[in-house]
């Protein structure tokens, strides 16, 4: 069976966030997801929980970071091609993120950033498969 990743993120208005991430193209888990949690299908082994406040507090007795002025992680997923690049993070710009840093493109490998509604880092990158070895 394969590793899957659940990278779980607080957020401040979840039904706000699922509306956001669904306007990206991402669908959620309904069997867990429910007022205080959503389980966003990113792909068959890669889901990112977004957990209200007081759920989030349920696993840890760390002070929670304000993402929108600290940062503790980054989420970077792969795209098919550079447009597929462009088309999600245009899709982010249009449902309320804001775009993080400039499209950064070295030839071999293109990537952008948006950060969500809740301050979170999201880098979507693509690289050529013929310049991996």
């Amino acid at each position: 069976m394969a590793t899957k990743i659940f990278v779980n993120l607080p957020v401040k208005d979840l039904q706000r966030s699922i509306k956001f991430f669904e306007g990206l193209g991402y669908h959620f888990n309904r069997q867990f997801t429910d007022a205080t949690a959503a389980c966003m299908v990113i792909s068959d082994d890669i889901y990112a929980m977004l957990l209200t406040h007081d759920k989030f507090k349920q696993f840890t007795t760390k002070q929670i970071t304000d993402a929108k002025n600290d940062i503790e992680v980054m989420v970077c997923l792969s795209a098919d091609n550079r447009a597929g690049v462009d088309e999600l993070v245009g899709k982010a710009l249009a449902c309320g993120a804001a775009e993080a840093r400039d499209p950064q493109d070295y030839g071999f490998m293109y990537g952008r950033s948006f950060e969500d509604l809740d301050g979170h880092i999201w880098e979507i990158i693509w690289m050529d498969p013929s310049a991996v070895k």
